[in-house]
């Protein structure tokens, strides 16, 4: 028997523009007026910064200067480039690159919620009819449930930081997000222009972040069609596999017939795809555990939930299509031995359309505490970083020492505009929980609205009251024109051994010209050093009569990385 018995009255839809409004106040803050900030999208952008002023060559080998970045594939990089060719004149080249992770972000948005109304509209996912009637029509229940998704999908705190640069994480999630909405129409009606669409995601997918993903999510499709849908095995097969290897096969092509730079980048991205894939360890399973838990927060307490409510009908395809998604990503993160925050990324789109499914089975108990737990976390949070603020911004002494502290040298600024917005955020959030509390609506999406808002406000607060501060800890900005001032007007050729942030953020901030590929006799040398890096001032001191230091620095708040700048003497 069926696990869900609703009336009608739960099944009303979020107002669209209440959608629209959450997704804008989701994306927007961190896009605008932040600098390319190292670990999130610093080397995205240099890769799309040297695109989009460079020429073919540039365009088919991923790199930054004088450091090949081949391995997770060009697709990001691509729409990064286009769109600072495109907008870089009129808005700048970092905010122009973003746009490209608008629309990543509405692409994976759209696909959760269009695949979750699909799966939910389907006869097998319906409530119990009740003995007088007023059981919600299944149009209204899938909308219902595909609020609930999307809203579910915006709480998770794994999506908030990395969404917001335009990189191949950000696009491979959209993508994964899009090909699970494919293979839902191709399920529920077997059509060729779902077969091709679908195709056309896993291609996209291995030049996005490499065909390991792809090739698992086909597999685990194969396999679920052989056991309950054997019709669409032929689609699968013989247009969704063809398709899917065409597009990808149209970067290796132009990289056989051009040849980029005399070679090829092609070796580096196959090493890079099959480092992925190795046994599991303990230190795979210690990881998804530790981070896995609050990344996904709150999908999964929901999605475990519906898997255990709905464990009668599993092989429903609305239980079935997201939990194999789900099931194949998770190996996949196990067997990765490769420990980051982009291998979680992917389980996020399954997670919310599966969790959707565990909304009208949950326990008003069970509700309530999710939302407490979210009332009281995220309200704490929200004070502190208003708390933080206001002792930067008037001096009050033990929290604004603190922060001095872990940033010395920066000076608060007060910012009228975005005190505004995150002042009408706050008492945006103070009204959403009166009206959940005073309310208490019997609506599927109650239970996750506190949740989704919530993270939504904690993020825009930092993205407004504490932008300033964020970009001068995260910025190579201030480094870049201590180091352009040193060099002459005429911008000579520079050697680097620096990372791909900081390589990206010099070439750009400071308009430094570094020598490309093969390391060139150029008549500078920037080192970086680090903790990790102790020794690469060897080079120099094997030839200490060759090389004179003229310049020596690092960010205020990072008291381990340390460059230093030489010059050529002889």
């Amino acid at each position: 028997m069926k696990p869900v018995r609703l009336p009608a009255s739960a099944t009303i839809a979020l107002p669209r523009w209440g959608l629209i409004a959450l997704c804008l106040l989701y994306i927007l803050p961190g896009l605008i007026a932040r600098d390319p900030w190292k670990n999130l999208d610093a080397a995205s952008f240099g890769i799309e910064w040297t695109m989009a002023h460079g020429q073919l060559n540039d365009w088919l080998w991923p790199h930054i200067s004088n450091l090949s970045m081949p391995e997770e594939g060009p697709l990001a990089f691509w729409l990064g480039a286009i769109c600072i060719r495109l907008f870089g004149w009129l808005i700048g080249d970092p905010l122009a690159a973003r746009i490209a992770s608008i629309g990543f972000f509405a692409i994976g948005s759209l696909s959760v919620w269009h695949t979750t109304y699909l799966l939910g509209r389907r006869s097998e996912a319906q409530p119990l009819r009740l003995a007088f009637g007023g059981q919600p029509e299944p149009k209204d229940y899938g909308r219902t449930l595909a609020d609930g998704a999307l809203l579910i999908y915006l709480g998770c705190l794994g999506l908030f930081y990395s969404v917001h640069a335009a990189s191949p994480k950000a696009l491979q999630v959209s993508l994964v997000a899009y090909a699970m909405y494919a293979a839902a129409r191709l399920f529920d009606s077997s059509s060729r222009k779902a077969a091709l669409k679908l195709g056309l995601a896993l291609g996209l997918l291995v030049l996005a972040r490499g065909w390991v993903v792809p090739a698992a999510l086909l597999a685990s499709l194969i396999g679920l069609a052989a056991i309950s849908a054997k019709s669409r095995l032929p689609r699968l097969l013989l247009l969704s596999l063809p398709a899917a290897l065409a597009v990808a096969c149209a970067w290796l092509a132009a990289l056989y017939l051009v040849q980029p730079f005399d070679s090829s980048p092609l070796q580096a991205w196959l090493s890079w795809n099959i480092d992925q894939i190795d046994w599991p360890t303990w230190e795979s399973i210690k990881y998804l555990l530790k981070y896995g838990i609050w990344f996904a927060w709150p999908a999964w307490p929901f999605a475990g939930w519906a898997v255990y409510a709905w464990r009668k009908q599993y092989k429903a395809l609305h239980i079935a299509l997201p939990l194999t998604f789900f099931n194949v990503l998770i190996v996949l993160c196990l067997v990765n031995p490769n420990s980051e925050f982009g291998i979680l990324m992917p389980l996020l789109p399954p997670l919310a359309a599966l969790a959707a499914f565990g909304l009208p089975t949950m326990k008003r108990g069970a509700i309530n505490a999710v939302d407490w737990f979210s009332v009281m976390t995220l309200t704490m949070l929200a004070f502190g970083i208003w708390m933080y603020w206001i002792s930067l911004q008037t001096g009050w002494p033990l929290p604004a020492q603190k922060v001095l502290k872990l940033l010395p040298g920066f000076k608060p600024e007060f910012r009228p505009f975005a005190f505004a917005i995150a002042l009408s955020a706050t008492v945006g959030w103070i009204f959403l929980v009166h009206w959940r509390i005073s309310r208490r609506p019997s609506v599927l999406w109650r239970a996750v609205v506190l949740s989704s808002g919530g993270g939504i406000l904690c993020w825009l607060l930092l993205m407004t009251l504490w932008l300033p501060a964020l970009n001068y800890a995260k910025s190579y900005a201030n480094v870049a024109a201590e180091i352009a001032q040193k060099l002459p007007a005429d911008r000579p050729c520079v050697d680097s051994d620096a990372g791909a942030d900081q390589l990206a953020s010099f070439a750009y901030f400071g308009h430094i010209n570094f020598s490309q590929f093969a390391a060139s006799n150029c008549q500078y040398l920037l080192l970086q050093e680090n903790g990790r890096n102790k020794e690469a001032a060897k080079r120099v001191s094997n030839a200490e009569d060759q090389w004179q230091l003229i310049w020596e620095g690092r960010r205020p708040n990072d008291r381990d990385e340390h460059f230093r700048l030489f010059k050529r003497v002889r």
